[in-house]
């Protein structure tokens, strides 16, 4: 249930607060009973023992109602009457509210208090310690790992679809990729990660002439003089097959071929020509941008990301699959190499603080800024009753300890007075 202060209440545990609120105030009330019952029964009589109990009863009765003044004062007007300075809690919260948010700032979130708390809590090593435990590197990646998956399916495709078509494209319109471009395509050709896709590509090619002999033929043919018999065109165009199929199978076979060797260049003077030429690179950044206002590749990065989550998410989720797996394994390692060296676990909580720092120095003041506002929407009765309910039963002590801290200060005035002349 939602309470007065838009907190939640427990019925149960409110109705066991009031009960004990209500037996100690009458354990409170009892006591000034008695003393008002003693003192009554012993006025008059102010020599020997019971004019000490008659002093003290006498004093038992004013710290009592001293006490339960100040103690209902916090709450409530007492007896109803405009006293000045009381009903505290409903008059003044606001102001209250302003001191414990000022309080808070002062005592908790300056730096240094922030800094020597988190060195002194080390961070780190608790954290390595508990990751190094059996089973706990599983459940920390476990419960990572499931929420990474949910996070990814709650995202709405529209909104991804969104940033990509207004951030991600327009941004790579803007951004030079032909020195990129260049410099990547310089290294591929040094590692030869090209070699895959030249023989792919010439794989497809003979594939094609193969399955595709008589359409090949026939655009040889189409292009003979008209002049020339049918048999010779027919002849040639075999011949030509033939030799074409023969070729990239040389070229194919022959990691050294003049070919290769020749598109090698071409490839490297293109990535130097992307790095170093205005004009290549004018050429290059067009093509890009023709590319990238195309339609499709919008849909084709959506394709891509559906893709990537799918996969994603099927690797998140499966509980003995290898990417929990790896991620266990290396949050065991990384606890063990933290806890076997102490330099780097100091380092770890010096970043810890410098974030803590951050986020306290930048949301700091709106974090503290919640207390004064939280209490300024209260209702004021309500916030009185809430917070007696809450403390009352422990505040009636100070009618007890009133009660009888009095009654001695009483007996100790009346034998102070006897043994003045």
């Amino acid at each position: 249930m939602s309470g007065p202060l838009g907190l939640m209440v427990d019925p149960a545990l409110d109705a066991q607060r009031r009960h004990d609120l209500r037996r100690m105030r009458m354990v409170a009330t009892g006591l000034l009973v008695l003393a008002a019952i003693v003192y009554l029964l012993t006025r008059g009589q102010e020599q020997g023992l019971v004019g000490f109990v008659n002093a003290g009863a006498e004093a038992s009765m004013v710290g009592a109602c001293a006490d339960w003044f100040a103690v209902t004062a916090l709450f409530r007007r007492p007896l109803g009457l405009p006293i000045p300075h009381t009903a505290l809690i409903p008059r003044k919260k606001e102001m209250i509210g302003r001191s414990l948010e000022e309080f808070v700032s002062e005592n908790f979130m300056r730096e240094d208090v922030i800094r020597d708390r988190v060195l002194d809590a080390e961070p780190t090593r608790r954290i390595a310690e508990w990751a190094s435990q059996p089973g706990h590197a599983k459940r920390l990646v476990d419960e990572v790992a499931s929420v990474t998956a949910h996070a990814l399916q709650r995202i709405p495709d529209a909104d991804v679809q969104a940033v990509i078509e207004q951030a991600v494209l327009p941004r790579l319109k803007r951004e030079p990729v032909s020195a990129l471009a260049g410099g990547l395509l310089d290294q591929v050709v040094r590692d030869d990660a090209h070699r895959g896709l030249v023989d792919l590509t010439l794989d497809e090619g003979r594939a094609w002439l193969v399955d595709n002999e008589d359409l090949f033929e026939s655009l040889i043919v189409q292009r003979a003089p008209i002049w020339v018999p049918a048999a010779v065109n027919d002849l040639v165009a075999r011949r030509i097959h033939t030799e074409a199929l023969k070729w990239l199978a040389d070229i194919r076979s022959d990691p050294h071929h003049s070919v290769r060797i020749a598109l090698d260049k071409l490839l490297t003077d293109l990535a130097d020509n992307l790095q170093h030429d205005p004009v290549t690179q004018e050429k290059a950044e067009r093509l890009k941008e023709r590319l990238l206002s195309h339609p499709q590749v919008s849909a084709t990065a959506m394709s891509l990301w559906v893709s990537f989550r799918g996969v994603a998410v099927a690797a998140l989720e499966d509980a003995d699959g290898p990417v929990r797996a790896r991620g266990a394994r290396e949050v065991v390692a990384l606890s063990a190499r933290l806890l076997a060296d102490r330099e780097l676990r100091d380092r770890f909580d010096a970043r810890i603080c410098d974030t803590v720092v951050y986020a306290v120095d930048r949301y700091g003041r709106e974090l503290t800024q919640v207390i004064s506002h939280t209490i300024e929407r209260w209702d004021g009765k309500e916030t009185a009753e809430r917070v007696e309910l809450q403390v009352g039963r422990d505040l009636q002590f100070i009618r007890i300890n009133g009660t009888l801290v009095g009654g001695l200060i009483g007996m100790l005035i009346h034998a102070f007075s006897l043994l003045i002349p």
